[in-house]
């Protein structure tokens, strides 16, 4: 059985579709998730998708994909700009790991500019709304060796 991708979600964004649908757009989360379910799936596998509001949870569950998923792709919200604790515990993992974001935070507040996850990530992919989430997963489809590249 091939391992799982994980896609990882921090604080609010279980209010999506309702916290300011200007920035972030009206799709809920669990319309985020179906996407990204859909897109893993036309490949053969299997998203393990969860959000929290926790700082320590969202650790913990970095800190779990190390030895389950074949990738992480991760919107850390609010503690993109602000955990070093969650940059510390990417580190650790020795699978790709893609940052996702709704919005483009390079064209909001200043203090949305730096991405402490970025530091761990092979890459990050931001301001496209829900499609963020389908080229996370396809980029980590491709990092994992689920897909060929063409």
């Amino acid at each position: 059985m091939s391992k799982p991708i994980y896609v990882l979600n921090g604080p609010n964004l279980n209010l999506l579709g309702v916290r300011e649908p200007t920035v972030y757009g009206k799709a809920t989360l669990e319309q985020v998730r179906e996407l990204c379910e859909a897109r893993a799936d036309a490949f053969g596998r299997k998203v393990v998708f969860r959000q929290t509001n926790h700082e320590g949870e969202l650790i913990d569950w970095v800190q779990e994909a190390r030895e389950q998923a074949c990738a992480l792709v991760l919107n850390p919200a609010g503690y993109g700009h602000t955990s070093v604790s969650l940059l510390d515990a990417l580190r650790t993992l020795p699978i790709p790991v893609v940052e996702c974001h709704l919005s483009n935070p390079a064209a909001r507040e200043h203090f949305r500019r730096h991405s402490f996850v970025a530091l761990a990530a092979a890459g990050t992919i931001s301001g496209f709304g829900p499609l963020s989430y389908e080229l996370a997963v396809d980029a980590a489809l491709r990092l994992c060796g689920a897909v060929r590249a063409a």
